[in-house]
């Protein structure tokens, strides 16, 4: 099961790199269009823009695991185990329930956004920020599989041992 897991998370970190590449690949043909040829290309900025969102979400949703996040926990760290427990509990429900109850008015803003296309490449918005929608669905697997291990005593609680 871990190797198929490491394997799926390598996929989801190759689709990033390549993201990240094409945006690259992309400011370095605006910066080269436009100053060596000063023919600027009015495309190369949205097309970066929504590399960029995607990379944003792709990451934020396959990429980063829970401990790469940041947080501010220096009150959580000196709680006993069993109130660490609560407390990372409460929070996957606060994430679970936000995202989920967010997730029907989002889907119909995006799919309202099939009839808007972008300025300069002419995509339907609808691509550009279906990313976010993906996200929502990620966050909410993956909150809602915290929150299963939590309530199954199943999760480390990415903390050190008490100090008590």
């Amino acid at each position: 099961m871990q190797a198929r897991k490491n394997w799926w998370q390598a996929r989801a970190d190759d689709v990033a790199v390549g993201l990240l590449t094409a945006m690259f690949l992309v400011f370095i043909l605006q910066i080269t269009s436009r100053y060596a040829f000063n023919a600027p290309l009015e495309w190369t900025l949205e097309a970066c823009l929504t590399l960029w969102l995607w990379t944003v979400f792709w990451g934020s949703a396959f990429c980063l695991r829970n401990e790469d996040h940041i947080r501010f926990d220096m009150l959580y760290v000196l709680m006993g185990k069993r109130v660490r427990r609560v407390l990372a509990g409460l929070s996957a429900l606060a994430v679970l329930a936000t995202m989920a109850v967010a997730l029907p008015g989002t889907w119909d803003f995006v799919s309202f956004l099939q009839i808007k296309k972008s300025p300069s490449l002419r995509i339907p918005l609808f691509y550009v920020f279906s990313i976010y929608i993906v996200f929502m669905l990620a966050t909410i697997v993956a909150y809602g599989w915290r929150l299963w291990s939590i309530i199954r005593f199943e999760d480390t609680l990415d903390a050190g041992e008490s100090p008590a």
